[in-house]
């Protein structure tokens, strides 16, 4: 059992979990098809934790109380170590708490636990993020799974569309310098479906801010598929690097600073608050289709 990475095994799926981010960075279906995207050079991340902001912060600065806070783009808990706390065939957990490396750039007490629960076909994950402080805790939380696409080599990326549960009417939101745009455009969704090209990410991420789905099906014809579902998260990012063969599909509760938006971090828009001793849960399945 090494350190460093922990392997769940079923007759149907395996997944690897890193202790480094406590990062999904392999998930092979029982042909052995690998779907999660294996860091190449042009991303080197397979499915990063996102905390505690999702996005960006205008000029990469948290403020609170008049004093300024270094935070980069999604936080810092994709770059820390957890601790193991179980670790079975089935099931692993890992958890990280501020520390005087977080008090830099994040003044709040805190614990998050991620565990990892492989049953069957599907993966179940959960963030429990709880306030150890005695002030209010502001924060949000994301997942950040990078799938193959294609799925299979052999495919063309357009032959894939993604399936929402729900139809999706509402305009989606755009980035600009990592930042929320004010206006909102046009959603690409016709009905539930998402056809899958390049040419949708040419303006960086796609954001559905007002989400009705909680299912999502990324597929197609004569392939192995995914199901990604979840609970907690009221927004969803898709996006994918321009001439990287990836698709990243991100339940998220939180999203970037709009442009306008320059203040105190707890007034930050698309924050959880979370008072002395209070636990939020928050949950994602990633299911495994055969061909």
């Amino acid at each position: 059992m090494s350190d460093q990475t922990h392997t769940l095994r079923s007759d149907q799926v395996a997944a690897i979990i890193k202790q480094h981010g406590a990062e999904l960075c392999s998930l092979r279906d029982a042909a052995g098809n690998e779907l999660i995207w294996q860091a190449g050079p042009e991303w080197p991340r397979h499915s990063p934790l996102l905390f505690p902001i999702v996005g960006r912060l205008k000029n990469d600065e948290l403020r609170h109380r008049g004093t300024v806070y270094p935070m980069g783009q999604h936080g810092f808990a994709r770059d820390h170590d957890f601790e193991w706390i179980a670790r079975d065939q089935n099931c692993c957990a890992l958890v990280l708490t501020d520390n005087d490396d977080t008090r830099k750039r994040y003044p709040f007490a805190f614990r998050l636990m991620v565990t990892f629960v492989l049953n069957g076909s599907d993966l179940n994950v959960t963030f429990d993020v709880t306030n150890t402080g005695d002030e209010v805790l502001p924060a949000s939380i994301g997942a950040h799974p990078a799938f193959n696409w294609p799925l299979l080599p052999k495919l063309a990326k357009e032959s894939y569309s993604l399936t929402f549960s729900d139809d999706e009417p509402a305009p989606i939101r755009r980035l600009r310098g990592g930042l929320m745009r004010a206006k909102p455009e046009a959603n690409p969704v016709e009905g539930r479906t998402l056809a899958l090209s390049d040419r949708l990410f040419v303006d960086d991420a796609i954001i559905f801010d007002q989400l009705k789905s909680t299912e999502i099906g990324y597929a197609a014809m004569a392939a192995p598929s995914i199901r990604m579902s979840w609970n907690g998260f009221p927004q969803l990012g898709v996006w994918s690097k321009l001439g990287a063969k990836l698709l990243c599909i991100e339940p998220w509760y939180g999203f970037a600073s709009p442009e306008s938006f320059d203040g105190e971090f707890f007034d930050k828009p698309g924050l959880m608050h979370l008072a002395p001793g209070e636990q939020r849960t928050l949950r994602y399945r990633i299911s495994v289709g055969g061909q």
